[in-house]
């Protein structure tokens, strides 16, 4: 075996380069992957475009497999060589290439890796990871909205939660995860993709670019137990607006908005001092118990049962890692409702 890697030969460097790369040996709880899909997050794109990221350079990036398991460390029991799985890579955390998925074959931790049942494809995988991670950390951990786990035989449980965003990746987790944990949900998007949501099982939509949507949130959970909001966008703008919802005298419960921006970026100036905020970190819960309740014990028979579903769905960019810097300029215009896909 041999393994090749899109590198980022420095920063701001473009196109990505292909070339030979070290083929990775698994530590005691690692598994090392074949990976045969990998998708494209709008932190490609970023850590491609900004200055001083790394303080080395040449890197390599990627967070979203699909594969197969082609090694295993010498403490890990839950995988087999041959094993289908999705993962999230912990490269960008611990900053090992060998971690990264922007390669043939890929590292990553056992703690956040799932089996994939037979009947999904690897590229309908690859969608999910990072933005089912990045959800989990948002929704489940002490430090944001501390919201019970999701469970396979689900029951309500009376709240309601508000995701801003959530047709973007992270926010279409979100939405599946909250409702596997009882929660009614309540969502915003674009009014082309009020059908997205819907049949992801929003129960209220509405509207982002509404000039009335802090208004028209607000009346409709007025009276309700409210959960507080998850915002999967996180521009100063989604982070006012959510808030502004959160602080308001009409609603009754939870005040706390969860953002999905890094904890040392500032939050905006002239919030409302009544609502606390928290930041979803998604390579934070291969630390706690939240990963192990969500990737340990709920993603594979929740695909089996349908009740996480691979959302978005992906389109495909091409094959093979020289298209891996077609699609980070694809996404860097921006998508919609989609998860850019590269197979290998």
């Amino acid at each position: 075996m041999s393994n090749k890697a899109a590198y980022l030969l420095a920063a701001k460097a473009h196109p990505f380069k292909v070339d030979d790369a070290p083929m990775p040996t698994p530590d005691a709880y690692e598994v090392v992957i074949k990976n045969h899909a990998v998708a494209i997050n709008p932190v490609d794109w970023k850590i491609q475009d900004w200055d001083g990221v790394f303080k080395s350079y040449p890197v390599i990036l990627g967070s979203d497999v699909a594969g197969e398991i082609a090694a295993v460390g010498s403490a890990v029991e839950k995988f087999k060589i041959g094993d289908r799985v999705i993962a999230n890579m912990d490269g960008l955390g611990n900053q090992k290439q060998t971690n990264a998925g922007f390669q043939l074959y890929s590292a990553t931790t056992e703690k956040m890796v799932a089996k994939l049942p037979s009947g999904i494809s690897y590229a309908d995988g690859a969608v999910l990871p990072i933005g089912l991670g990045t959800a989990a950390a948002g929704l489940f951990q002490k430090t944001t909205l501390d919201l019970p786990y999701p469970q396979l035989d689900v029951k309500p449980n009376g709240q309601i939660l508000l995701i801003w965003g959530g047709s973007s990746s992270v926010g279409s987790g979100a939405i599946q995860l909250a409702k596997a944990a009882g929660f009614e949900v309540a969502a915003t998007a674009s009014s082309r993709n009020h059908g997205y949501l819907k049949d992801l099982g929003a129960a209220y939509i509405f509207d982002q670019s509404s000039a009335n949507v802090v208004d028209e949130i607000v009346e409709v959970l007025k009276g309700k137990d409210f959960a507080g909001v998850f915002d999967a966008i996180s521009t100063n703008e989604t982070i006012a607006l959510s808030a502004q919802i959160a602080s308001s005298s009409s609603l009754e419960g939870k005040r706390f908005v969860c953002d999905v921006n890094p904890p040392w970026e500032p939050l905006p100036k002239g919030l409302p001092e009544n609502v606390k905020f928290g930041h979803a970190m998604q390579l934070d819960i291969n630390t706690n118990e939240v990963g192990k309740a969500v990737w340990g014990e709920w993603v594979t028979p929740a695909l089996e049962k349908g009740l996480l579903r691979c959302k978005p769905n992906p389109r495909i960019i091409g094959h093979g890692l020289e298209k891996i810097q077609v699609g980070v300029d694809e996404l860097r215009k921006g998508v919609s409702a989609e998860k850019l896909v590269i197979t290998l």
